[in-house]
């Protein structure tokens, strides 16, 4: 652990973003990639089961980002586990709900597990943890495996608490920014919210979280979809020759975070992403593509986007149409974007601003 004494913050930073963005892979592929699949089998034992096991899988993300921010530091397992349960409460994935009474104590007050907390929390949380243990963790000696647990895993537990209501407010304000968006002409409408949520999508705010937060409904969640799918389709084609064909698929199924790193980093490749959802916007408004607030923060992952825009009631497009607008217009647009601002203005070097960073 010495060698982490002297982390700067730009490296301490790094190492947060690249323990969160492999921990949001973990933790969020298995059931957004696999719930779509098993919707073809029906609903049976066998099917239900997977889900719910997938479901629970998916609420300990906070714990293997917290686990994983840990070993980027190269901590030792103890520590490892103490930054993981530190994680996991400050995410506020589990909740004491007073109002439930427990079924098997029959006592007022339960506790509830559901989602994948707040990010933003999970982070801070985590970065406290690994701070104590780096400055304060080998100098309990001997009684570090009893007392950093109490002191350090619990203190951090109830710290990440105390905060988590305000660090929340961040994406209730969020929310109400992009809410605001709705008030103006639907072109630019689209516009602008296809732009915020291609941003959000590679930052550590939860889109999903911000559109069933503030209830983003019909052309307002089909251009938050697009945007998440214009930067979905902008990181495959600058990555497929960079990275590792896991990663690219990875991206492709769902794990756009994993590119935080990058967007820090590298701040640049927001050129293409929003250029992309500018344009992939238009058809939105347009065609009047809809969503729901379920689909908003999902984009093309399970084809949740595509599938609720062909189901909008009277607004709903074909399946030819959803296509088009879907998956042609924003690939051909990073197509362009990609050679015309890598090989034509030589903005960036594709093979530096979008190589994973996680690894």
């Amino acid at each position: 652990m010495s060698k982490n004494n002297n982390l700067s913050a730009k490296t301490f930073f790094n190492n947060v973003l690249a323990g969160t963005a492999t921990g949001i892979i973990v933790g969020l592929i298995p059931n957004a990639v696999v719930n779509a699949i098993l919707k073809l089998f029906g609903q049976n034992t066998i099917t239900i089961g997977i889900n719910q096991a997938l479901l629970i899988f998916q609420c300990t993300t906070p714990l293997l980002i917290g686990a994983l921010i840990a070993i980027q530091f190269k901590l030792a397992p103890l520590d490892v586990a103490i930054v993981a349960g530190a994680a996991y409460v400050g995410s506020g994935v589990t909740k004491f709900v007073p109002q439930i009474v427990n079924p098997a104590t029959k006592a007022s007050g339960a506790l509830i597990t559901a989602g994948t907390g707040d990010l933003i929390n999970t982070m801070i949380t985590a970065s406290l943890a690994v701070a104590l243990l780096l400055l304060v963790g080998e100098r309990m000696g001997s009684i570090k495996i009893v007392a950093a647990p109490i002191l350090i895993g619990g203190g951090v537990s109830w710290l990440g608490l105390l905060i988590l209501p305000y660090v929340s407010k961040i994406t209730t304000w969020l929310g109400s920014v992009i809410n605001s968006f709705t008030n103006l002409q639907p072109l630019l409408m689209c516009i602008l919210i296809a732009c915020m949520f291609s941003v959000l999508i590679i930052s550590p705010i939860s889109t999903v979280a911000i559109g069933m937060a503030i209830q983003l409904n019909g052309m307002s969640a089909g251009a938050a979809a697009m945007g998440v799918a214009a930067t979905t389709i902008v990181l495959v084609v600058h990555s497929w020759r960079t990275n590792k064909s896991g990663i690219t698929i990875a991206v492709a199924l769902g794990a756009m975070k994993m590119m935080m790193p990058n967007l820090f980093r590298h701040p640049i490749i927001l050129v293409p992403t929003l250029i992309t959802a500018i344009i992939s916007a238009i058809p939105v408004a347009l065609f009047q593509i809809n969503g729901t607030p379920a689909s908003a923060g999902f984009g093309l992952v399970g084809l949740v986007g595509p599938l609720a825009s062909m189901n909008a009631g009277k607004a709903s497009i074909n399946g030819v149409m959803a296509m088009i607008c879907w998956l042609i217009i924003p690939a051909f647009v990073a197509i362009i974007c990609r050679f015309v601002f890598e090989k034509v203005f030589h903005l960036y070097d594709e093979k530096a601003a979008f190589a994973y960073l996680g690894e």
